[in-house]
């Protein structure tokens, strides 16, 4: 079969043929009907070989989604043909975090060497995929596969941030967006069917700003210094009472900071390197800061259900898998307006 793997440091992804897996006791094997493409691909992609710690070569490819075409022996409650998604973020599925379903903050997996599929183990960047268990699977059902895989990933992880700040986010309060491409578009989207909050976007691109008014955004601002004052201007000069950073850069994070309110929520969502100092006259008082991780597979039900009601919906971008390099390239250069998704399977 064809896959897209990432096969020595410093390179960058190829296309190349590979044995089709079998699925052994207690696995599945899943005929891949569409996988996202994300920055922590980049990431990983982009990592000195001194600081490279993952099994080359490497099946890209953590937002998957799939038909089942194959149960291994024992598996029980699946059928060939269902239509899943895959919720990545594996673990080892005994921890009190597991047992909750979150698996993304599961305390044995680094010891185990348990690691995502994508982002260790083999990924869905291919035309069939391997799922170690089926508590791994959730059900599409009618969802379209293709325009709704991201949603494993770019809908999840900002779920999972925005969710824990809900208590912040009533009517009268004002969240701000940093970074409105492939999980910000997503983030607006849940902040208008979860919160009564006003949203304001930030990005460097006027396209993307374009993208977050769309989707709802109530007021959007190019991201720079000149952004945080603007934000206290359109806050009476209180400031955000939750701010979300999909970059996670180094700038992106000073304007975090300098734009969250007292008793403000601060979630460093993106990977981009920043750090955030904390402590008294950091930030304005008693502010908040975290950094999430991707989310629980019970959330991950719950965003599949706000986009069967139709409140969310993820900007795509189609490649088939011999494209894959060359939208790799583009999500690189910034040019993807949303997500781009490669449909393996034609």
């Amino acid at each position: 079969m064809k896959a897209v793997q990432y096969r020595e440091v410093g390179g960058t992804p190829e296309v190349v043929t590979v044995p089709e897996p079998e699925p052994g006791p207690g696995q599945v094997l899943l005929k891949v009907s569409a996988v996202g493409l994300c920055h922590s691909d980049q990431f990983i992609m982009g990592l000195p070989a001194e600081e490279f710690d993952y099994p080359l070569p490497l099946t890209l490819g953590h937002e998957g989604a799939g038909t089942i075409a194959q149960l291994g022996e024992g598996v029980q409650g699946l059928s060939v043909g269902d239509s899943v998604a895959v919720y990545g973020p594996w673990g080892c599925g005994r921890c009190l975090q597991c047992t909750q379903g979150k698996e993304n903050y599961c305390v044995n997996a680094e010891a185990e060497g348990i690691l995502p599929p994508g982002l260790g183990s083999p990924g869905a960047m291919a035309e069939y995929m391997l799922v170690n268990s089926p508590r791994h699977l959730v059900p599409l059902g009618s969802l379209d596969p293709i325009q709704n895989v991201s949603l494993t990933d770019a809908g999840l992880t900002p779920y999972h941030a925005i969710k824990m700040s809900l208590p912040k986010l009533g009517a009268g309060s004002t969240a701000v967006v940093i970074g409105t491409g492939g999980l910000g578009h997503v983030g607006i989207q849940i902040l208008r069917a979860l919160t009564g909050a006003t949203i304001v976007a930030l990005d460097v691109s006027e396209e993307k700003l374009d993208l977050a008014r769309d989707v709802g955004a109530h007021h959007v601002l190019l991201s720079n210094d000149e952004a945080p004052a603007a934000i206290k201007k359109l806050t009476d000069g209180q400031g955000a009472s939750a701010v979300f950073d999909f970059v996670g850069a180094a700038p992106t994070v000073v304007i975090a900071a300098a734009s969250a309110g007292t008793e403000a929520d601060i979630s460093i969502v993106g990977i981009g390197g920043g750090e955030l100092p904390v402590g008294f006259g950091t930030t304005a008082f008693d502010v908040s800061v975290r950094a999430p991780y991707w989310g629980s597979r019970s959330e991950l039900v719950e965003v599949l259900e706000l986009a069967r009601r139709g409140q969310v919906n993820v900007e795509v971008e189609t490649f088939s898998l011999d494209e894959a390099p060359e939208a790799y390239q583009r999500l690189h250069d910034g040019t993807i307006r949303g997500r781009a998704v490669v449909v393996p399977n034609g």
